[in-house]
C-alpha cells in the first residue's frame, strides 16, 4: 500500500509528490498525459513558491527559466497612468525575488526529473483514473494505462490535483461554488523579434480601457503575453485563429515582428470547492479552485495547497499527531486554504472590476478616484500586499497581526538562508528581547541574539507586528506571536494541546 496516491502531475501534484517523497513517504502519482503539457499556461510565480523549490533543492534547476517580473503599469481611459504594481524593495523578505515570470514546461520537467530520482515515488504517466472506493484504512483507485490495461492502486490517502474538470472531485461528489466571474478572453504568447521588441513597452501594462480591457506581460527572454478580453458577439474560436489573433494584436505588433507561440480562447472563472476533503480524499490546485487571471496567482495558489496539505499529511503518517488531533489537523487544510482562496479571489475580482469597467463614464470616475486617493501621484503598490494572511485553522487563539502571515527567511551573517541553517519543522524565533524557554517541546529554537541576521528583515517584521517571538509552522506560516514571557509560555502550551488532544 502507498501512503499517498496523487491524481494529476501538474504543478500542485508534482510539488505535493516531491514534498511527501522528500519526507520519506511512499507516493504514487499519475497523470493522463504521457509527458509535460508543452503549451505554457501559468506565467507568474512568487518568492513563496521559490522557497518551496529551495526546500526541494531545485532553485538552480528552475532559475534559468525565470526572470524578475517588471512593474505593471495600469493606464486609464485617456491613457493616463492610474496605478503601478511593483515588488517590495530589497532585502527580499523570503530570500528570493518576490515576483517572477517563468516558462512553465521546463520548470515542470525539472520537477518531474526530481521525482524520478526518488526511489519511494512512483510515477504512472499516461494513466487515467476511472474509479475510487474508500474504506476505513485507505482507498482503492481503479486506473487505466495508455495501452488500455486496467489495474488498481491502494493508498492510505488520496489527493486530487487533476485540474478544473477533476474526475476525483466528481467521484467523491464535491460541488463547486460559483463566485460570480465568467468572462471570455484570448490568451496569446508571442516570441518577439528585435524589431517588435523595439516597439513594445518596457514594463508590463494593464490597459483599463472600456472598449477592450487587455494586458501585456513581459515574460522571459523574447516571450510576451497578451490577455485580451473579447467583446459581446465576438467568436472565441475565430479570435484564436492566426488571422483573428493578429488582428487583435495589430495595435502592438505586425506578423513580421514576432512568431505566434500559442493562442487560445478561455473563459476565466472564479470557482471554489464547497469541501476540500471527503474522507480520505483531498482536493488541491485547480481541482479545488479556479481564479480570475489578475496578478497571476493560479499556480501559486496550487503550490500553497500542496505545501499546506503535505506537511499535515506527513505529520499524521509519521504518527506525530493522532486521534482527534490528527482529524483536526487534516480538517484545518480545507479550513485554511478555502478561506484564503475565497478572500484572495474577492480581492482579485475587485482588481478585475477596476480593469474591466466597460462603461466609459464609470471608467473615467474610476480614474479620477484612483488618482485622488494617491494625491495625483501614482505610488508603487507591491503585488504581495494583495495577498491575505491565513484567518482560520491551525492558528493560535489570540489574533495578533502577525498570526497567519508568511514569516520571512533571513540570511545570517555568512549569507546562509534560515531554512538551510535551521530546517523547516516547527520553529520558535526570538529577536533577543525574551529569555529562551527552558522546554520547547521539540521545537527548533532560533534566537537572533545568538545567530544574528544580516539584513534586519526579521527585526523589521517583529517591529511591524509589535512582538518579540514568533512560533512558525513547517510551512513557514506564523502559528502565533508573543510579546512577553508569559505570552510565550501560553503560546507553546496552546500549540502542544492542539497537536495532542
Amino acid at each position: 500500500m502507498f501512503d499517498v496516491a496523487i491524481v494529476g502531475c501538474g504543478p500542485a501534484g508534482v510539488v505535493a509528490a516531491a514534498l511527501l517523497g522528500q519526507a520519506g513517504h511512499r507516493v504514487w502519482v499519475c497523470d493522463r498525459l504521457p509527458g509535460v503539457y508543452e503549451i505554457p499556461r501559468a506565467i507568474a510565480l512568487d518568492h513563496e513558491v521559490m522557497r518551496v523549490f529551495q526546500q526541494l533543492g531545485l532553485v538552480d534547476a528552475v532559475t534559468p527559466f525565470t526572470e524578475p517580473f517588471t512593474p505593471s503599469e495600469w493606464f486609464g481611459v485617456d491613457g493616463q497612468l492610474i496605478r503601478r504594481m511593483t515588488m517590495v524593495d530589497p532585502p527580499y523578505p523570503q530570500g528570493h525575488t518576490p515576483s517572477m515570470v517563468f516558462t512553465q514546461p521546463p520548470v515542470e520537467r525539472a520537477l518531474r526529473a526530481h521525482l524520478a530520482q526518488m526511489p519511494n515515488v512512483q510515477m504512472a504517466l499516461g494513466t487515467e483514473l476511472s474509479g475510487l472506493v474508500q474504506d476505513d484504512t485507505g482507498a482503492t483507485l481503479s486506473v487505466r494505462d495508455a495501452d488500455g490495461q486496467s489495474g488498481s492502486v491502494r493508498a492510505r490517502w488520496v489527493i486530487g490535483c487533476d485540474g478544473g474538470a477533476s474526475i476525483v472531485r466528481s467521484l467523491v461528489g464535491i460541488q463547486l461554488d460559483d463566485l460570480d466571474f465568467d468572462e471570455p478572453w484570448l490568451v496569446v504568447d508571442v516570441q518577439v523579434n528585435d524589431r517588435g521588441l523595439a516597439r513594445l513597452p518596457k514594463t508590463s501594462v494593464q490597459y483599463c480601457e472600456p472598449q477592450r480591457p487587455c494586458t501585456m506581460v513581459i515574460g522571459p527572454g523574447r516571450h510576451r503575453r497578451w490577455e485580451i478580453s473579447l467583446n459581446p458577439g465576438e467568436d472565441p474560436k475565430q479570435a484564436a485563429t492566426p488571422k483573428g489573433t493578429w488582428a487583435l494584436l495589430s495595435r502592438w505588433l505586425a506578423p513580421d515582428e514576432g512568431t505566434l507561440w500559442r493562442q487560445s480562447s478561455y473563459r476565466f472563472h472564479a470557482l471554489v470547492a464547497q469541501r476540500w476533503r471527503a474522507g480520505r480524499v483531498f482536493l488541491a490546485g485547480d481541482a479545488a479552485h479556479m481564479q480570475p487571471p489578475f496578478l497571476g496567482q493560479g499556480m501559486c495558489q496550487g503550490v500553497r495547497d500542496a505545501v499546506n496539505l503535505s506537511w499535515k499529511l506527513g505529520a499524521v503518517l509519521q504518527g506525530e499527531v493522532q486521534g482527534l488531533a490528527a482529524e483536526a489537523l487534516l480538517d484545518s487544510y480545507g479550513q485554511e486554504r478555502q478561506a484564503h482562496v475565497r478572500e484572495l479571489t474577492g480581492r482579485l475580482k475587485s482588481l478585475g472590476a477596476i480593469i474591466c469597467e466597460r462603461d466609459e463614464s464609470k471608467a473615467r470616475a474610476r480614474d479620477e478616484r484612483l488618482l485622488a486617493e494617491c494625491g495625483g501621484t501614482v505610488r508603487d503598490t507591491p503585488r504581495q500586499d494583495v495577498l491575505p494572511r491565513l484567518s482560520s485553522g491551525l492558528l493560535a487563539a489570540q489574533d495578533t497581526t502577525g498570526r497567519g502571515t508568511l514569516f520571512p527567511q533571513p540570511c545570517d551573517r555568512d549569507g546562509r538562508l534560515m531554512d538551510e541553517v535551521f530546517g523547516r519543522g516547527w520553529r520558535l524565533v526570538l529577536d533577543g528581547q525574551l529569555p529562551a524557554p527552558i522546554a520547547t517541546g521539540g521545537l527548533t529554537l532560533i534566537d537572533l541574539a545568538a545567530a544574528p541576521e544580516r539584513d534586519g528583515v526579521v527585526a523589521a517584521w517583529m517591529q511591524r507586528h509589535g512582538c518579540h517571538a514568533a512560533l512558525l509552522r513547517p510551512d513557514h506560516y506564523v502559528y502565533g506571536t508573543a510579546t512577553a514571557p508569559d505570552d510565550l509560555q501560553a503560546l507553546l502550551a496552546e500549540r502542544h494541546a492542539a497537536l495532542t488532544n
